[in-house]
């Protein structure tokens, strides 16, 4: 980095939110204080919380130029190979800047927050649509001169501060620029604004930086492997809870941590009779688990139903919804992250659209199915929920309909959806109960395409569809060369897209070599998926 010759350039990488303009106004008074002539600009994203914002910063020294007779002429944006520092308030955009020639091993420190903000291809995935993070701290390695990261987001959240106070700090300890840290401290103290707390939380990643940085926690390969929980799982307080827990202890050992976890989720969703029943179900697995050779694959059949069955039986319908949206927790959450004080009031508003199915699947299952059946009474109620609706649930009257709908689970085992999941799911059990005698791995693969079925709304309806075609050709699938092998590419081929046209080519490709004989269908012939 030249000081003489040529600008320091400095790229800025943040979302919308994340203080990327009071950082880079930090960093234009930092230099303008110490003798440089600064400038900045910024480029806005469109997407979501206005998208990924580049600010482009370029310092020339002010004596550099007087003695030169003229001001630098400073470009408006970062060039490809020609950028000293750049700064990444999110995992993946320091990704970007490596991918865009931004960052040369011959120039750049890089200086990145291992955190992530899940970007919206990654969300509306069906399946595992996260992006691996460590390819970004390899490729970070590689292509940078110095490379400085950890967990920015915790860091600040820790401090009572926000992300780019942070940045400032980190940037400051990987002496990226020609200025002491008093100078950074003075920048932060000029703005007036939080500053203490940003001096607390600068202070704590200057020293961090300083020390270097440190792998993140967990990697893609990790993400949806259970971790079980620390002390008592589950306390014995009530009766019930207990008589449960005992029923736990008699699952093989290998099965236990995820069969309280799934006991927890029944009783929350609905009552120990519920979690009850939950068992009844699991244990008539675990039976046939140790009966067809379970011991020798470690219990695995048990431990995936467990896991599934679990989080099928705790369907979203209205009811869940409107529970987990008045929870107070929830309330708490929003306030942490807006970092609200104690006499600030904090409104929520949520975008609610419930459909004509939506609305018969929480009245009784008789009444339900009627409206569902008379085409004029559906028609009507339909009038109603074309649009979806703006609610503020943080007033008295947005969050009694909530709450009082969330007070309809008593009510639930007599809803029609209750019906219908509880039929389905016996129905993909019994799949489960005729294949282990014959298939163990079938069987498990045919429990992991529970993998499908989740959210509501269309997202649900989409994955339930899958699943039953998917179950639909089980019967052909059995007899074929390698069957858990096919199910599980149809389950991928599922997970790959919306609309699910890839797994109807492959269910088409499937029965057209299904004509040739079962032989003729193999995990090689569904390759292309």
């Amino acid at each position: 980095m030249s000081t003489g010759t040529r600008p320091i350039t400095v790229a800025i990488l943040a979302m919308g939110g994340q203080g990327g303009g009071v950082l880079s106004d930090w960093i234009v008074d930092l230099a303008e204080h110490n003798g440089y002539l600064a400038q900045a600009t910024s480029v806005p994203g469109v997407a979501q919380r206005t998208g990924a914002t580049i600010y482009y910063l370029e310092m020339f020294p002010e004596a550099d130029a007087k003695q030169r007779g003229r001001d630098p002429v400073l470009a408006l944006m970062p060039m490809e190979g020609d950028v000293d520092v750049v700064i990444a308030a999110e995992l993946m955009e320091a990704g970007r800047a490596i991918s865009r020639g931004m960052v040369t091993s011959d120039r750049t420190s890089l200086i990145a927050s291992t955190h992530r903000d899940y970007a919206i291809g990654e969300k509306m995935a069906l399946g595992d649509g996260l992006l691996d993070h460590t390819r970004v701290i390899e490729a970070g390695e590689e292509a940078a001169r110095h490379f400085v990261y950890f967990d920015m987001a915790a860091l600040a959240e820790s401090e009572g501060s926000v992300i780019s106070s942070v940045l400032f700090g980190a940037l400051a300890g990987a002496k990226a620029l020609p200025f002491p840290r008093k100078a950074y401290e003075d920048a932060i103290r000029r703005s007036g604004i939080g500053v203490e707390a940003s001096l607390k939380a600068f202070s704590a990643s200057y020293d961090k930086a300083c020390k270097g940085s440190e792998q993140p926690v967990s990697g893609k390969g990790e993400v949806g492997h259970y971790v079980p929980p620390q002390g008592n799982a589950v306390q014995k307080h009530h009766p019930a809870v207990a008589a449960l827990l005992d029923r736990v202890r008699r699952l093989p050992s290998s099965v236990q941590d995820l069969a309280v976890e799934g006991v927890r989720r029944q009783i929350d969703y609905q009552d120990p009779e519920y979690a009850g029943l939950y068992l009844d179900r699991l244990e008539s697995v675990s039976q046939l688990d140790r009966r067809y050779g379970g011991e020798a694959h470690g219990y695995e059949l048990s431990r995936e139903t467990a896991r599934y069955l679990a989080l099928w039986m705790a369907y979203e319908d209205t009811i869940r919804v409107a529970d987990l949206k008045t929870r107070s927790t929830r309330f708490q959450r929003f306030r942490n992250e807006v970092q609200a004080k104690d006499d600030q009031v904090v409104h929520v508003t949520e975008f609610m659209h419930p459909r004509v199915e939506e609305i018969c699947d929480t009245l009784p299952a008789v009444l339900g199915q009627w409206i569902l059946d008379t085409g004029w009474v559906r028609g009507l109620i339909g009038r109603f929920t074309t649009k979806g609706r703006l609610m503020r649930t943080s007033t008295a009257l947005g969050f009694s309909i909530l709450f009082v709908t969330a007070r309809l689970r008593r009510w639930r085992r007599g809803t029609l959806r209750y019906r219908a999941e509880q039929a389905r799911i016996d129905e993909w059990l019994a799949h489960v109960h005729d294949l282990v005698p014959v298939d163990y791995s079938l069987a498990l693969e045919v429990v992991r395409c529970q993998r499908l079925v989740k959210g509501y709304g269309d997202t649900f309806e989409r994955g339930l569809r899958s699943l039953q075609l998917i179950l639909a050709e089980l019967k052909q699938i059995k007899h074929c060369e390698q069957p858990a092998a096919i199910v599980d590419r149809l389950r991928e081929a599922a997970l790959a897209d919306e609309g699910g046209d890839n797994l109807r080519r492959e269910l088409a490709k499937l029965k057209k070599d299904s004509s040739a004989g079962p032989a003729a269908i193999s995990p090689e012939g569904l390759a292309h998926v």
